[in-house]
C-alpha cells in the first residue's frame, strides 16, 4: 500500500513544472548551509591559522557562501576579507558534510598569490578575526572541529589521488 502511494506521488511530482518541483524539494528536504574553508600553505610547511572572535580554538580562513556565489569565489573572498590575502586555489576541493549542524564545507588547498607579499606582516582585516599565525603543519594547536575535519578530508583526498 505505502509503495503504491509513493509511486503515485512520484508520478504527480514528475508532471509538475520544474519550478514547482524545486519548491516541493525545498519544503520537504532538509536545508544545509554551505561554506568554504581555505587551508593556505606558504610553501615552507607552515599553514595559516586564524582565531575567530566567536570561537575558542584555531581555524582556517573561510565562511559561509553568499547566495548565488561560486565556492571558489567565496573561498578567495573570505581569505581577502579576513586576512587581506589574495590566494591561488590549488587542485580540486574536497567536501565535508556535517549532518548534525546541517553544514557542508567545501575545503580548498591554497597558496598566497604573488611573490611580493610579506606573509609575516599579515594582520586580521575583519572584526571576525582576533589574530592569525603561520604554524608548522606538524605543530598545530587545538583546532576547531571544522578545521580538523577539513585537514582529515584533504588528507583522505590526497591519499585517494593516484
Amino acid at each position: 500500500m505505502l509503495r503504491a502511494v509513493h509511486a503515485g506521488l512520484l508520478r504527480i511530482f514528475r508532471r509538475l513544472p520544474p519550478a514547482w518541483r524545486l519548491r516541493v524539494v525545498h519544503v520537504l528536504a532538509p536545508t544545509f548551509t554551505v561554506g568554504a574553508i581555505c587551508v593556505i600553505d606558504r610553501g615552507d610547511g607552515h599553514v595559516l591559522l586564524v582565531r575567530h572572535s566567536y570561537r575558542d580554538r584555531w581555524g582556517f580562513p573561510g565562511g559561509l557562501l553568499k547566495k548565488g556565489e561560486e565556492a571558489a569565489d567565496g573561498a578567495r573572498r573570505e581569505a581577502r576579507e579576513e586576512v587581506g590575502l589574495e590566494i591561488e586555489l590549488v587542485g580540486e576541493p574536497t567536501v565535508v558534510v556535517a549532518p548534525e549542524p546541517r553544514r557542508v564545507d567545501i575545503v580548498f588547498r591554497a597558496r598566497p598569490d604573488g611573490d611580493d607579499v610579506d606573509l609575516d606582516a599579515l594582520r586580521p582585516t575583519s572584526p571576525e578575526i582576533l589574530e592569525l599565525r603561520w604554524v608548522p603543519r606538524d605543530d598545530l594547536p587545538e583546532l576547531q572541529h571544522e578545521a580538523a575535519g577539513a585537514l582529515v578530508a584533504l588528507a583522505r583526498a590526497t591519499r585517494a589521488t593516484p
